[in-house]
């Protein structure tokens, strides 16, 4: 797809959110349950289930998916993603990418050893090694743009409130 081919497919769709914004609150959700053995949750997702568990830090064996990797793997497809759409929109030819996403966290915080240590990844970086003539500058707006316009991101540098319902089994 080149920009043109994408300004066209998000023209109307634009316009419609400009002269209807709440056409553009867009749902988007995620089901699991608790089928499989162990201390873990297996989640849907669009190629099939993913069995989560315990990180080796904090008891599991490492057999399963952390979450906390997946949610790595979620920021990095999404500024993947807006990096390709923000570099086609802008006309660069990137011939070749490697993303990759990195983090930590403190297993204090998770296992409540601590009540000081945090809980959650801590120093999120994306690094993006691309093969392009794409000059300094263009690469800088590229990053500016990627980080904006990446809903993970911006969803985890702006948390939105996390609510447990509870609901009785059918």
């Amino acid at each position: 797809m080149d920009a043109t081919e994408l300004r066209a497919r998000q023209a109307p769709l634009k316009e419609q959110y400009r002269s209807d914004p709440e056409s553009a609150l867009t749902p988007v959700g995620a089901r699991a349950d608790w089928r499989g053995s162990g201390v873990t949750t297996s989640v849907d997702t669009w190629s099939g289930r993913t069995r989560a568990g315990l990180h080796e830090a904090t008891g599991g064996d490492g057999d399963d998916a952390c979450s906390a990797d997946m949610l790595l793997e979620a920021v990095l497809a999404c500024a993947g993603v807006t990096m390709r759409a923000v570099a086609t929109s802008m006309g660069l030819a990137v011939s070749a990418a490697d993303l990759s996403a990195e983090a930590e966290f403190d297993a204090r915080g998770t296992l409540g050893v601590d009540r000081r240590a945090p809980v959650g990844i801590l120093g999120l970086t994306i690094t993006a090694s691309l093969a392009t003539d794409a000059t300094d500058d263009e690469l800088a707006k590229l990053a500016v743009a990627t980080e904006r316009y990446c809903v993970v991101g911006q969803s985890l540098a702006h948390p939105p409130t996390i609510r447990i319902r509870r609901r009785s089994a059918e």
